[in-house]
């Protein structure tokens, strides 16, 4: 459905520069921005993806990948198509670099998934599979309806979302799930084609905003594994968002245009956690190796097992009113 859209400034020959994302593309008459889902016709802008729905889901939280978040329920997942970034190994890129009619999708209304997630037993709408932001519209709406239904509202997010969106639909938007995928801006040119800045700027307000935050690094061999750039992201997380973020390393697996390189050595993400727990963050995981030890939750302070899980089940979740059941310390986390 396409649908006039919001937060775009009105240019001279009638050109639009939209406020969305943090490309921010300055659009002729006719044209698209880089996700290719905003159009400017007539000198204003438009989503041609309003209620469009690609990928839908129930999901565990853990798959997110969110572990102290409603750990152990099941949140309903939309994504739509599009994308703001152009990453050489998108995993779903089946949906993420194409542009409307080049894929199958459906029409979702807001009301209509909402009344959805209720009736699948779900705690929590998802946005996620493509790059939310340039959902905005669609996901504001469902979100203001969400929150009236006693849904939870996620973003599963690569953080290019400007500070005016953010700000937008912040007093909807309850967890902000973000990856950080390298803390080289030379990484986010050449393989995503974004910059890093206004991924640590909106991950930085979201945390001011009240939302809960958990960081994704995706590590790739010869591309960002090395001790010092996974010690640099470590450090700004914990500097930045606080040492009760909880951080998750997964393993690469080849895809897309980079289906060239190997999947990234287990030893590699325990290097990772290590390095992160040395810093002092208190709750790192692995990811994308099922049955790891560090895919659980531990107490940061008796190291009893908190919750249980293996890939994206828990199996159990020990903690009672935010607290470790064996020695009372507080965890931080969304029960």
């Amino acid at each position: 459905m396409i649908k006039e859209g919001v937060l775009f400034e009105k240019l001279p020959d009638n050109k639009v520069k939209c406020q969305v994302c943090s490309h921010r593309c300055i659009i002729a008459d006719g044209k698209f921005g880089i996700c290719r889902t905003r159009q400017n016709k007539n000198g204003k802008i438009y989503t041609l993806i309003y209620n469009t729905v690609s990928s839908e889901a129930v999901d565990p939280i853990e798959k997110k990948p969110l572990y102290h978040f409603m750990p152990g329920t099941l949140s309903y997942s939309l994504g739509s198509i599009g994308c703001n970034f152009r990453c050489q190994h998108c995993q779903n890129w089946n949906i993420s670099q194409v542009t409307p009619g080049e894929s199958y999708t459906m029409e979702i209304t807001p009301e209509a998934a909402i009344k959805r997630a209720l009736a699948s037993g779900s705690k929590s709408i998802s946005w996620t599979y493509n790059e939310p932001a340039i959902w905005h519209e669609y996901t504001y709406d469902s979100a203001v309806l969400a929150k009236i239904a006693g849904l939870k509202t996620i973003y599963v997010t690569n953080g290019f979302i400007t500070p005016e969106a953010l700000r937008r639909i912040a007093p909807y938007l309850d967890a902000y799930r973000v990856d950080i995928k390298s803390f080289s801006d030379d990484f986010y040119r050449k393989i995503c084609g974004a910059k890093l800045a206004p991924v640590l700027e909106s991950t930085k307000l979201a945390k001011e905003l009240g939302m809960h935050i958990e960081t994704v690094t995706l590590v790739i061999p010869s591309k960002n594994d090395s001790p010092e750039e996974i010690t640099q992201i470590v450090r700004w997380v914990h500097e930045n968002l606080g040492v009760d973020t909880p951080m998750h390393f997964t393993r690469f697996h080849p895809m897309y245009n980079m289906d060239d390189l190997e999947p990234t050595p287990v030893d590699t993400l325990e290097m990772a956690y290590e390095i992160a727990k040395k810093v002092g963050m208190r709750f790192v995981y692995l990811g994308n190796v099922a049955g790891h030890r560090y895919e659980n939750t531990y107490c940061p302070k008796c190291n009893a097992l908190l919750i249980d899980r293996m890939g994206y089940r828990a199996s159990e979740v020990r903690i009672k009113d935010g607290k470790c059941p064996e020695c009372g310390e507080s965890i931080a986390i969304v029960e």
